[in-house]
């Protein structure tokens, strides 16, 4: 008798569980889609709002290469072709 009520009390726990989920999570994913659509409209405004149109701006410039290198190679000599 004891096995019949802890099976019948399992599954009656698990379906309202399952319930649960049903009525929470769309309610969250509804909660965090809105948050982050309103997190992607305030981070296009901002950006509209920073720059004037026209305007240029450079966000990486690459190192220049060492001037000095070249002068520590050695001294060139010209090549002739003696035929």
């Amino acid at each position: 008798m004891a096995l019949i009520k802890f099976i019948f009390i399992t599954i009656l726990v698990l379906w309202l569980i399952r319930m649960l989920i049903r009525l929470i999570l769309p309610m969250l994913f509804n909660n965090l889609a809105s948050k982050m659509q309103q997190q992607a409209t305030g981070q296009q405004y901002q950006q509209k709002r920073q720059k004037p149109e026209g305007s240029i701006s450079i966000d990486y410039m690459p190192p220049k290469p060492d001037q000095g290198k070249t002068d520590k190679l050695g001294d060139f000599v010209d090549y002739e072709e003696i035929k």
